[in-house]
């Protein structure tokens, strides 16, 4: 996992090493810079895979033809070296060599034998121009951008700031908040004129023309799957025992970000079953700690669900007590580091993988992914009524899930009552949006195996690929490799995605579960306290809490600010109401804590990451 940067064009030593090195928190570990006259190639090193000096990068192959900057691991990589083996001899024990190797003798169509994540570029010195390619579902994030003197990529749009004229806003983009979930899937970004190389796709960039091309799309790979529940269970709990193991593969220490909730706490037993038939698998000896952020006296704390799975795993856990005070001076910073927007803080998330950072672990196998992929959230709940119709045996089971998954002390839901007129009322809303004519908006509605797609299917789709899980995997990226640590999910191996849109919505929402067929996998692995949990915490920042107590002094601070005042880029009173809102109102909701960072989110944005920019730019400018 590292950080990766290039230039196709000439760019002078000074400026490709400020690029490169803006991005030293992802790559702590070293730093390589290829530069001709006519292309230059830059990588920030996190050893994983052979951490030895034969692994640096950018690397070479067949003679100086091929280079390569990866950020990312290729999980099979041992499988795809002995495949390869009868053409190459490899020189070290890395897995960036045995993908060179496959792009040498496959091209673009050896992606589709690569199990992991990953951004990377290959130099083709021999036709002059340049690769670029990204995983399926974009776990590993790849900007580029147009500049008068040639074209530029990198893992983060800090690095390319220095190429830009101005780094000015994308001021439509930033001030709409309804698209906060939906551009991590396109090529827009929040600065102008940089864009990112989608989920799934590659790109040929040479005599300055780049040409793009689709290479993933899950429903192209749905496979068959067992009628009976029981046997789709078992399908899966060896489908996500493969999928731990091939993510075990470090030559550094493994952790885990533990909670307590369902989806990390199968990721931790099946890491433990793994870790107990390692043999020759590259394994880490130290590879069963994991982590668990606590936040003491409010309903986000999960540290006692954590500690009953260390217990049963026999796994040692360490508790994260978050403090955002511990913080604040660094909150600017932090925010930099994650230079895009969103509706929550990124002070508990940062801190915590600077916590597991700190214990020696750069590499973590966490949960992210079952929710979007099986139904976890219980927002998507009442879309399988449409699937359920008029069976009041499974409708009941359906809203059996959403009453059940509210925490019993919550106040962000009120209990409808009475399931058969609630059922009627949504039933009748349903026909209305289809008479009004409401269309598709999945951007694969027009694939033939769509049609065949449930419902609940269908939402989930959509979830995973273009709204809330991109999202989600860019915001850990950034709060994860802030200080340096991989993260790793087992539940996004593409075989355990296939699977999940092959199965009826029924094998998702069962018997008022959220996830069954997840909760059959595990079940056999894991504590029934955990396995049969309904409720749903999630790893959040109590904002309401925060705002109301540790960040009160500087909500208000922030509100009096002159700069905030004149911000183009918010409604200053609008932000102001709902902020001292959430301060006063003594039953202040949680969507509402998350409201009113969601209005301030992009003043602060434009305060760590605009204004910083444009001053080291000036900084950099000759007197």
């Amino acid at each position: 996992m590292c950080g990766i940067f290039g230039f196709v064009g000439h760019l002078s030593a000074d400026l490709a090493s400020a690029c490169v090195d803006s991005l030293a928190h992802r790559g702590p570990d070293g730093r390589g810079l290829w530069r001709t006259p006519e292309v230059t190639l830059g990588h920030r090193r996190l050893a994983i895979l052979d951490p030895s000096p034969r692994g640096e990068q950018p690397m070479s192959f067949l003679d100086g033809r091929y280079r390569i900057t990866l950020n990312g691991e290729i999980y099979n990589f041992l499988e795809l070296r002995e495949e390869l083996r009868d053409r190459y001899s490899f020189q070290s024990e890395s897995d960036t060599e045995v993908l060179l190797a496959a792009f040498a003798r496959w091209g673009p169509a050896g992606l589709d034998r690569l199990n992991g994540m990953w951004a990377f570029a290959v130099w083709d010195d021999d036709e002059k121009r340049l690769f670029l390619a990204r995983d399926r579902f974009g776990k590993k994030p790849l900007f580029h951008v147009r500049v008068a003197d040639g074209f530029a990529f990198a893992s983060e749009m800090k690095a390319l700031f220095p190429l830009l004229d101005q780094v000015r806003p994308n001021v439509s983009l930033v001030r709409d908040t309804a698209r906060l979930m939906q551009y991590e899937s396109t090529r827009e970004c929040v600065i102008e004129g940089i864009e990112r190389l989608p989920a799934g796709h590659y790109a040929w960039f040479g005599d300055g023309r780049l040409e793009t091309r689709r290479w993933w799309c899950t429903l192209d790979h749905l496979p068959r799957v067992p009628g009976r529940f029981e046997e789709q269970g078992e399908q899966l709990r060896g489908l996500l025992l493969d999928a731990c193991r091939l993510r075990m593969r470090s030559d550094v220490p493994l952790g885990t970000a533990l909670s307590g909730g369902l989806d990390s706490s199968a990721v931790a037993s099946g890491m433990s079953h793994a870790a107990r038939r390692a043999g020759t698998e590259r394994v880490h000896r130290r590879c069963q700690h994991a982590f668990v952020a606590s936040f003491p006296g409010t309903s986000l704390d999960e540290v006692p669900y954590a500690r009953a799975v260390a217990e049963y795993l026999g796994i040692e856990l360490t508790v994260v007590e978050v403090d955002p005070r511990t913080a604040l001076d660094r909150l600017d910073d932090f925010l930099y580091r994650f230079e895009d927007l969103y509706l929550t803080s990124p002070i508990p998330f940062m801190l915590t993988y600077e916590a597991i950072k700190a214990r020696g672990i750069s590499v973590t196998l966490d949960g992210h992914g079952a929710d979007e992929l099986f139904g976890g959230y219980r927002f998507d709940f009442l879309r399988a009524l449409g699937d359920a119709g008029w069976n009041l045996v499974q409708a009941r089971q359906v809203l059996d899930a959403y009453y059940d998954s509210q925490p019993a002390d919550s106040v962000q839901y009120a209990r409808l009552p009475g399931k058969l007129p609630f059922l009627a009322r949504w039933h009748a809303r349903r026909l209305a949006r289809r008479l009004l004519g409401g269309a598709e908006q999945a951007r694969d509605r027009d694939h033939p195996a769509w049609r065949s797609l449930d419902e609940l299917t269908r939402v989930l789709y959509v979830s995973a690929h273009e709204t809330v899980l991109p999202t989600l995997l860019r915001n850990y990226d950034r709060y994860s490799m802030a200080s340096g640590v991989e993260i790793r999910m087992p539940f996004l191996d593409h075989r355990i995605a296939a699977f999940a849109f092959a199965l009826p919505w029924d094998s998702k929402l069962r018997r008022g579960y959220s996830k069954a067929v997840v909760r059959e996998a595990v079940a056999p692995m894991l504590p029934p306290l955990i396995a049969y949990r309904k409720t749903k915490i999630g790893f959040n920042s109590p904002t309401v809490d925060w705002i109301k107590g540790p960040l009160r002094q500087f909500m208000l601070d922030t509100l009096a600010a002159r700069s905030f005042r004149s911000c183009p880029l918010i409604d200053p009173e609008e932000t102001a109401r709902e902020i001292m809102g959430v301060i006063t109102d003594p039953q202040a909701t949680f969507q509402r804590g998350e409201r009113a960072w969601t209005l301030l989110a992009p003043y602060l944005w434009e305060q760590s990451v605009v204004r910083r920019a444009r001053e080291a730019r000036l900084q950099s400018l000759p007197a």
